[in-house]
C-alpha cells in the first residue's frame, strides 16, 4: 500500500489569491478558505492570445482543497482571506 504526502514546493508562505497568478508556474495549489463564509475559486487557461476557459467552484469556509493546473494557468479567488500555496504530491 503506498502513502501519498503533501509536499511544499518553493518557497515563502501562502499567498492572497485575490489577484490571479499562476504562484510560480504552479501545477498544484493546495487552497484554504478562511474568509468567514462560502468564496470562489477560479482557474483560467493560459492560451496563445490571453486567458480563456475560466472554471470557477464555490469553496466553503475553513475548507482545504487541491487544484490542478497548467503551469501558465491562472488561479484567483473572491477573497483575500482564500490562501493558496504550491505543492506537490509523492506516493
Amino acid at each position: 500500500m503506498s502513502q501519498v504526502r503533501t509536499l511544499l514546493v518553493g518557497t515563502g508562505s501562502e499567498v492572497a489569491l485575490d489577484t490571479a497568478t499562476n504562484l510560480s508556474n504552479a501545477t498544484v495549489i493546495r487552497v484554504i478558505n478562511l474568509s468567514g463564509a462560502d468564496a470562489t475559486v477560479s482557474v483560467a487557461k493560459s492560451t496563445t492570445t490571453g486567458y480563456a476557459s475560466t472554471a470557477t467552484v464555490t469553496l466553503p469556509d475553513d475548507r482545504v482543497e487541491f487544484f490542478e493546473k497548467g503551469p501558465n494557468d491562472i488561479i484567483s479567488a473572491s477573497s483575500s482571506n482564500v490562501k493558496g500555496m504550491k505543492v506537490g504530491f509523492t506516493g
